[in-house]
């Protein structure tokens, strides 16, 4: 055998059940397709620039990070907490006020807090912020839109502020997720002030796969994997390698044509990168667009950030580095570029026609998607030796894919134990 286990994929999941592994006593062997580690997490230096594919964010909340991340080393730079939102009325402030108290007065002018609307918010995600398994197993789930409507949710709050940023962070804009995986995410915005690591997003599981003994061996691409009488035998492009158990943390694409199993239904976006002389916005929070007459954006884009006033390292002295979603489900998914600058110039009330375009990325991957109800336990054994680990097996999200490796490591240590 050239290893106790061969995990296949170098992605979050894949990295954190090699970790585990590791601490386990036995042998892990990680390959991965791709020149670097990562998976989806990934950051292009371009000019100077530091643009992730897709526009991520590390919430230090999340309790895997805490857990199994040093957050210090990663030199995390916030983000405001809340957001500035285009509305037809004009540019308005949602801050949260234990975080930024000198701007509760913008909040409470803002016209986005109707008292009974919030109040019905509150009662809708409030027993949630006390113990979040509150509502993963204990609440009935139902779709998003559904559950706000029934909650009373259905003021400004909800069409300027929810249904637009909640449509970025999940890449899906149905309104027909999970209602109590929503939860699960305010509950880590109330408790975290996201962020990006001094050095991009891909210094995530670069520091995750320093840990290793063994290094990953890059730019392996698995062909084949194939169970047999007392362990596995994975066919790559530098030749085969043995193993007792193996473990496939990989994209969903190759999760059927590894292990024969469905690939799972995936939203996605693209994120547009921009090099700007000068920043349109002097702050470092998230801004929405909801001018649109029912509410939403009026254009391709449903966020966008001036992410060097959060991150200053994402790019060079003398430039400024914003970043523009659009979403794949949305007729705008694949607006040219003309259309975004047009939307960008309406959102920030600044030309864009001295920014550079340093990047385009269109991740049709983006996050599994998450329909009710709320499944963050599902099977990771496909047979006696063969795994499968990534946040399709847990929660759309970070932590779902740390949790998803961790917990597969766990089961295969288990069944090597001697």
């Amino acid at each position: 055998m050239d290893a106790d286990v061969i995990v296949i994929g170098a992605g979050l999941a894949g990295l954190q059940c090699a970790r585990r592994l590791q601490r386990s006593g036995l042998h892990v062997r990680v390959i991965e397709a791709q020149d670097s580690v990562g998976g989806r997490v990934r950051t292009e230096r371009i000019d100077g620039h530091l643009c992730d594919r897709g526009f991520q964010v590390l919430n230090p909340a999340y309790p895997a990070v805490r857990a199994w991340i040093d957050r210090d080393a990663l030199g995390l730079q916030a983000f405001g907490v809340g957001v500035r939102v285009r509305t037809p009325a004009g540019l308005r402030t949602l801050a949260h006020p234990g975080r930024h108290p000198g701007l509760i007065p913008q909040s409470l002018r803002s016209g986005l807090l109707d008292a009974v609307e919030l109040s019905a918010l509150v009662r809708w995600l409030g027993p949630t912020l006390v113990r979040a398994s509150v509502s993963s197993r204990a609440t009935r789930d139902t779709t998003l839109a559904a559950s706000l409507d029934a909650a009373g949710v259905r003021g400004p709050l909800r069409r300027d502020v929810l249904d637009t940023f909640l449509a970025g962070v999940l890449a899906d804009s149905s309104g027909g997720g999970s209602a109590n995986y929503v939860r699960l995410l305010l509950r880590s915005f109330a408790l975290g002030a996201p962020g990006l690591p001094r050095e991009g997003m891909q210094a995530l599981p670069e520091q995750m796969a320093r840990d290793l003994r063994e290094p990953v061996r890059t730019a392996v691409r698995a062909h084949e994997l194939r169970e047999h009488a007392g362990g596995v035998t994975v066919t790559t492009d530098h030749g085969p390698i043995s193993a007792r158990c193996a473990v496939a943390a990989v994209a969903a694409p190759d999760l059927e044509r590894l292990l024969d199993v469905p690939a799972p239904p995936s939203h996605g976006l693209t994120t547009w990168w921009f090099s700007a002389p000068e920043a349109p916005a002097d702050d470092a929070f998230l801004r929405l667009d909801a001018s649109h007459p029912r509410g939403g954006p009026d254009g391709p884009v449903w966020n966008t950030a001036v992410v060097s006033r959060a991150a200053p390292t994402y790019a060079p002295h003398g430039r400024h580095l914003v970043e523009a979603t659009t979403l794949l489900d949305h007729p705008g998914g694949q607006a040219p570029e003309r259309e975004v600058r047009a939307h960008l110039e309406r959102i920030y009330g600044a030309s864009t026609r001295r920014w550079e375009v340093l990047a385009h990325h269109v991740v049709p991957h983006t996050l599994p998607a998450q329909p009710p109800p709320l499944v963050d336990r599902s099977p990771q054994r496909i047979s006696a030796r063969l795994f499968m680990c990534g946040d399709h097996r847990d929660t759309a999200s970070i932590q779902g894919a740390l949790v998803s490796g961790d917990r597969a490591a766990r089961a295969i240590g288990g069944l090597l134990r001697p």
